[in-house]
């Protein structure tokens, strides 16, 4: 079993290369390389953020269809909580049960069920482990395999029980064992998901060695097969509920706390807001707290990805649901056989270690804050990573080399074009020769530090939010303007060809003597092939160093300047 699975992927047809996603990422998993995104496997914890914010829609999540149904003899759906809250004016669960039943089911287990059979465990073991809190929620899979990964002083706080979903799996088949006489492996547990999180954790589950659940359905695909099925269901549904306010509260935030009957507890939704209770628990901020509960999703499971309606208009719909429900219809003493308990420990992952060795990782961090210092600090993304850091980090680690960083590269291309004049201008005009040579020196200097000139004006403009566009007359020229480099501008400054020349250039200037002419008439000829030289030594710099092997259209995409 991989335990770096990932429902989440990429489709490089759709993706653009654009930066959304390496800058909304909480783990830092994706890169632009080449003009497309890429996502680390050790750092992604299959949040579903990248999905959410990809305009593109080049980030999708592996989940089953409907037609899995006709693989098994008997098939069980798992309807999660947050299922309930997609639906307008709904109350009584019954209706939905039923409509599945009338897709193709054979029968029906909620998941808010087994919520209140967790639920009902979690009270006793917090009440059990004070040295423990706060216990940590292992509801959400994103939450614990970011506990896993980067808080891994955090991992003995995490509750040791399994979700309510892994739950719900074994307790569905035991009974549909019982019922039909099938054999463990002809019935299918079809557990529909509002998460690519929980679509993660039935192909690499933690806590226990394999899931229950066979296959995963998403909530945004049954939806819509739902509908014309409810409004049957309206006219005669089926007594098929199981669970009361504490199991269908799990869909929200604070659902789980709930459950728990107390007061001394922290709920927070968002992972971003995740990663800054985690930092502050990491740090000893919180006093007695008892329990900490906590959502990847914004409003809770309600904000899954996978899931049709606003997250906060669907936690209200919940709130309304949970009006006409008894507390709870589901508990421990009826199901002594539950499998509640964790069989297999979570473990540190040191992904973000930099060095195999504490000394190797000092040394590496080191290198890493010295890089740091030499970048902008701008944190623009036009480097393909989010922050100026993040590129350090791949640097150190031979991802990626300082050449990637635009503004480093500009500053550099500033500091060489001072030092070419500085040497120029201390050199001694005696011959002929030595002349034509320094004035064709002179002149691509010029012509760079004009290129590096209007570099600098388009970055202005880009940081002040304008976008004007160049003078048609100027389309040959600078049709290219937004490239990094004159190399990339036009076809006139292609490897091998020599400096575009401008009308203002002082070579250019009427009233020249004949002798200057002269010079100028016999330039190509003197410096031809070390002009080439020399611009192809550069442009396979710039190809090195590109992550798109010089491709400027790569740069057009993805870098703010433009």
């Amino acid at each position: 079993m991989d335990k770096f699975f990932h429902s989440v992927y990429l489709d490089e047809d759709l993706c653009m290369g654009c930066i959304n996603c390496i800058k909304r990422c909480p783990t830092q998993a994706i890169r632009v390389r080449h003009g497309k995104a890429c996502i680390t496997s050790k750092f992604c914890i299959d949040c579903g953020e990248c999905v959410r914010i990809c305009s593109h829609h080049a980030k999708l999540i592996r989940r089953d269809t409907i037609d899995v149904i006709h693989n098994y003899k008997y098939t069980v759906a798992l309807p999660a909580p947050s299922l309930y809250s997609q639906f307008n004016n709904l109350d009584d669960v019954n209706i939905v049960l039923t409509a599945l039943i009338y897709l193709g089911f054979d029968d029906v287990f909620e998941v808010s069920a087994a919520a209140e059979l967790v639920s009902a465990a979690s009270r006793k073991y917090v009440e059990a482990h004070r040295e423990k809190w706060p216990l940590i929620s292992t509801a959400c899979p994103s939450v614990v395999r970011l506990i896993r990964v980067r808080f891994p002083n955090l991992i003995d706080h995490l509750l040791p029980l399994n979700p309510p979903v892994e739950v719900a799996a074994r307790l569905a088949r035991k009974r549909a064992v019982e019922r039909t006489g099938l054999k463990p492996e002809e019935i299918g547990i079809v557990f529909i998901s509002p998460c690519p999180s929980k679509v993660t954790f039935v192909q690499s589950p933690l806590g226990v060695e394999h899931s229950g659940v066979d296959n995963v359905i998403a909530i945004k695909d049954i939806y819509p097969m739902m509908l014309p099925e409810m409004k049957r269901a309206e006219k005669n549904p089926k007594e098929l509920a199981m669970s009361g306010k504490i199991g269908v509260g799990w869909g929200g935030t604070g659902g789980e706390a709930g459950g728990l009957i107390t007061d001394s507890y922290l709920a927070a939704d968002g992972i971003e807001n995740v990663i800054r209770v985690l930092e502050d628990l990491e740090d000893e901020k919180f006093g007695h707290l008892q329990f900490i509960e906590l959502n990847a999703c914004n409003g809770g499971c309600v904000g899954g990805v996978l899931t049709i309606e606003n997250p906060y208009v669907a936690k209200a719909k919940l709130k309304r649901l949970n009006k006409y429900m008894p507390v709870s219809l589901t508990h421990l003493d009826d199901y002594e056989g539950a499998e509640l308990d964790w069989t297999t420990p979570v473990q540190y992952e040191p992904v973000f270690r930099l060095g195999k060795s504490f000394s190797e990782s000092i040394s590496m961090l080191n290198r890493v804050e010295a890089l740091c210092n030499e970048f902008p600090g701008l944190d623009c993304g036009a480097c393909g990573a989010p922050t100026c850091r993040a590129l350090a980090e791949d640097i150190v680690r031979g991802d990626a080399t300082k050449d990637y960083c635009i503004p480093y590269l500009k500053n550099h291309i500033h500091k060489l074009s001072n030092n070419y004049m500085a040497i120029l201008d201390s050199l001694n005009d005696q011959e002929t020769a030595a002349s034509i040579n320094v004035g064709l020196m002179k002149d691509y200097v010029r012509n760079l530090a004009e290129e590096i000139s209007l570099l600098d004006a388009r970055l202005e403009e880009q940081n002040a939010g304008v976008k004007n566009k160049m003078p048609d007359d100027d389309a040959d020229t600078e049709s290219g303007a937004g490239g990094a480099t004159s190399a990339a501008r036009s076809s006139d400054s292609l490897p091998g060809a020599a400096p575009a020349r401008r009308s203002d250039s002082p070579d250019a200037t009427p009233g020249r003597d004949g002798s200057a002419q002269s010079v100028q008439n016999s330039r190509a000829q003197i410096a031809q092939a070390s002009r080439a030289a020399e611009d192809e030594k550069y442009a396979a710099t710039l190809r090195s160093g590109c992550p798109n092997g010089g491709d400027c259209e790569h740069c057009q995409q993805i870098c703010p300047y433009y």
